[in-house]
């Protein structure tokens, strides 16, 4: 007798598939592509944040061995369009940017002129020989400063120094504020960071015989990739095929277009021969987009129950010195439109500007507007809590937005709606995962010894999935929110899925194939997952905003149906049975109540293909395409506690616990989704307490110019991260499933400030700015103590 149990699979911790090639060492990144005849580009960067260029002497790079080219921006000018954002808000002003600087160079690492050589070390060696006359000017690199009345000036066309501006009001704030027990305000830093990743950029570019481009590129967008390359270096799209390989970490960088993804391409056609770029990790610091930078003025009104009435927001986003891809809309629509968090203020007003300074372009990088929107609501509520002296806990119990409330848009948006939550029952699994009440308790006794522990709090919510198509394009942006699948059954009943997603390490192949074998009923070792090659997949925009499952797992949710749907009536004529008498589950369609004997999911597939005995209107083949447009964007959010004690000598944070309680919907795989949130905590901690950018004020110079300067947290840094879920299912798509990859790094940056800021309350300290590194949380306490003597 067949077993018709129904596979389960999704919400199983199975283990990725993908992980023993990795394990193994035998992923391929595009920094394995070897092709025969391959040449290489290296690229003079500008020493300078601000300067006007003289005079590009290329005179010894020519004659230097094994050099094939050498070229500055001007023999580039009119060859390759400028480089134009994916996201511009309405209003804005685009500054020109080329691939390649021509008369003026506006930050340190700018590209100024390039070689291709037959080896890497020639192109090095030939950059050296490259000489420029610079007239060097006065830069800017603060945002604060930028904007002031007689800073240096980036552009012609973006008046001082602000692309945009953009304002978000609900409600009557200022009566908000009259009305108010107390007003406070607050000034906080969302500090720059660099997105880290194991594998630096890398790109290469092959002419193939028949004329086509081959470009393989580490790529979370390979079909908006082609796009860009196509209309930018002028290559018609259907004879340039993008491929990107394994990818070591993206974080949104490297979704984003970049000079040398247009020189490669553009080199490679008129030297007849591939070309290879490869980027230092010194590189990768002073070129590839940087995240965060931010600078928040918060006002905020309440009464003497913690209850509050208002919010104030005065947001300067630094985007750098050109505008990049998405740059316009992170400081604005993806910040301030969050600024409330998960609290119900109904009176609510902000305005945030972008700002241009001399220093690299600043991009989405993971959570990209949504940590520093959850970083203006969180630090708000604990500056109510602290100056109350209030419980942290109760003040934000207080404000929560109520379960019965969704959906619900925060201060009367039209833009903003949250589809579904539970923040008090969050809380309260945290509480007790996380014995509050007798770590509360542990801190005061504590504390009387001379040992400084403390408790930080942060709940989280946010918009994710950036969709439907028809909303982007209200926004700004030049690209849909729909996700596309392709599911192809074969003649022996094995599936392909050609997904238009692109994972950079969340583990896709695993979690795409329990969608599909969920909805299939074959075993998931059936189940083959290809993404990342424009040529094989259909079409996509790729891995970014935590869209994966929502949108991409959909398409192939919707398109595993459809082939259900189309087997089951080939089975039906297969049984000689009405369609609607048919059952199908564990891979076999039978009808039940009968002695019919059932017929397999590889039968029917077979049937599929020979043909022979198909219903009426049936066409022949089991092969479905998807393009998935979701009706809105989920809302996942949480609540994280971290326990923390603090060495007031040294100034050293040792993390003793961090408990993370997640909504993200239906869990696909709780194994997956565990690793999702480790690794953003680890980069939420990794701002809260490590890691900066830092530029010389006075000459715009990258002072973190590499892994010896710039402070990313090793192994021994990262506590053991407890993650549970609560399933709160979202409306806005058939699986329920809300995105969680950038969860982590939205809470924890918050709960680690205020973890520490309650250790350091006996010293008075009620604001710190990221990142508390030892020196600052020393400094903090020395100042503090000298205060009190005084």
């Amino acid at each position: 007798m067949n077993d018709t149990t129904a596979i389960r699979l999704i919400g199983q911790p199975l283990r990725r598939q993908e992980d023993f090639k990795f394990l193994a060492g035998k992923g391929r990144y595009v920094d394995d592509v070897r092709l025969p005849g391959m040449l290489h580009m290296a690229v003079l960067r500008s020493p300078h944040a601000y300067a006007k260029i003289r005079n590009v002497d290329l005179s010894a790079a020519k004659i230097a061995p094994g050099v094939r080219l050498v070229l500055s921006g001007k023999a580039l000018a009119g060859k390759i369009g400028p480089i134009v954002p994916n996201w511009i808000i309405p209003g804005s002003n685009v500054p020109f940017r080329s691939a390649v600087a021509t008369d003026c160079v506006r930050f340190v690492g700018e590209c100024v002129a390039l070689v291709v050589a037959e080896t890497l070390a020639e192109a090095y060696d030939a950059v050296g020989r490259i000489d420029v006359e610079y007239d060097v000017l006065p830069a800017v690199i603060d945002e604060e400063v930028a904007i002031r009345e007689g800073a240096p000036q980036l552009h012609d066309n973006v008046p001082g120094n602000i692309t945009t501006i953009y304002k978000v009001r609900g409600g009557d704030y200022q009566n908000a504020a009259r009305e108010a027990d107390h007003v406070i305000g607050l000034r906080v830093v969302n500090n720059r960071l660099i997105p880290t990743c194991m594998e630096t950029r890398a790109v290469v570019a092959s002419p193939e015989p028949d004329g086509t481009l081959t470009v393989y590129i580490g790529s979370q967008v390979p079909h908006m990739h082609r796009r860009w390359i196509a209309e930018t270096v002028g290559i018609p799209e259907h004879q340039l095929r993008v491929v990107a390989p394994d990818i070591g970490g993206g974080f949104g960088a490297k979704m984003h277009l970049y000079p040398e993804d247009l020189l490669c391409p553009y080199l490679a056609r008129e030297l007849g021969a591939p070309v290879k770029w490869w980027e230092s990790r010194s590189e990768s610091h002073q070129s590839t987009s940087h995240g965060r930078a931010h600078t928040e003025n918060i006002e905020v009104a309440f009464r003497n129950d913690g209850k509050i009435l208002g919010l104030k927001v005065e947001t300067l986003g630094n985007v750098g010195a050109y505008l990049s891809n998405m740059a316009s809309g992170g400081p604005t629509v993806n910040t301030i439109n969050f600024g409330t968090g998960t609290y119900k203020i109904d009176n609510y007003e902000a305005i945030s500007r972008v700002v241009m300074t001399n220093t690299v372009p600043v991009d989405a990088y993971r959570g990209y507007g949504r940590p520093e929107g959850a970083y203006i609501a969180e630090r708000a509520i604990d500056a109510v809590a602290r100056h109350l002296k209030l419980d942290q806990v109760e003040v934000r119990r207080k404000n929560f937005v109520q379960s019965t409330e969704f959906p619900y848009r925060p201060y009367g948006s039209t833009g903003v709606m949250y589809d579904s939550g539970n923040y008090q029952g969050l809380l309260d699994k945290a509480l007790a995962a996380f014995d509050y009440e007798g770590r509360r308790s542990e801190c005061q006794a504590l504390r009387g010894s001379g040992i400084y522990r403390g408790i930080g709090v942060a709940a989280y919510t946010h918009m994710c999935g950036m969709a439907p198509s028809r909303r982007l394009a209200v926004s700004g942006f030049d690209r849909g929110g729909w996700e596309s699948a392709r599911v192809s059954i074969d003649s022996s009943g094995r599936a392909t899925i050609y997904s238009g997603s692109m994972s950079q390490g969340q583990g896709h192949i695993t979690s795409l194939s329990q969608i599909a074998a969920d909805v299939l009923q074959i075993p998931i070792e059936d189940i083959d997952i290809v993404q990342g090659d424009t040529r094989q997949v259909q079409a996509g925009h790729g891995t970014f905003n935590s869209r994966s499952m929502a949108v991409g797992g959909s398409s192939v949710h919707v398109s595993s149906q459809r082939i259900v749907a189309k087997a089951k009536k080939i089975a039906a004529g297969m049984l000689e049975v009405d369609e609607k008498d048919v059952s199908y589950s564990a891979g076999a369609f039978s009808v039940p109540g009968t002695d019919i004997a059932p017929v397999t999911f590889p039968k029917v597939a077979r049937m599929a293909y020979v043909g022979h005995k198909l219903p009426d209107g049936v066409a022949p083949g089991l092969d479905e395409t998807v393009f998935y447009d979701p009706t809105g964007m989920g809302s996942p959010s949480g609540v994280h506690l971290a326990y923390v004690e603090v060495d007031p000598e040294t100034g050293i944070v040792d993390i003793l616990d961090y408990v993370a309680i997640d909504d993200v919907g239906t869990l696909i795989n709780p194994r997956l989704a565990a690793g999702q949130i480790h690794g953003g905590v680890v980069q939420g901690i990794a701002q809260a307490l490590y890691e900066e950018v830092s530029y010389d004020p006075d000459n715009g110079q990258l002072l973190t110019g590499s892994l010896l300067d710039y402070a990313v947290p090793r192994a021994e840094h990262v506590p053991n991260i407890r993650s549970l879920f609560q399933q709160t299912p979202s409306p806005t798509n058939p699986i329920g499933v809300k995105g969680i990859g950038e969860s982590g790094s939205i809470a924890a940056p918050p709960c680690m400030v205020h973890a520490v800021l309650d250790a350091l309350s006996p010293f008075g300290i009620k604001h710190l700015d990221m990142p508390l590194t030892p020196p600052r949380v020393w400094a903090a306490v020395q100042q503090a103590r000298m205060g009190a003597s005084q």
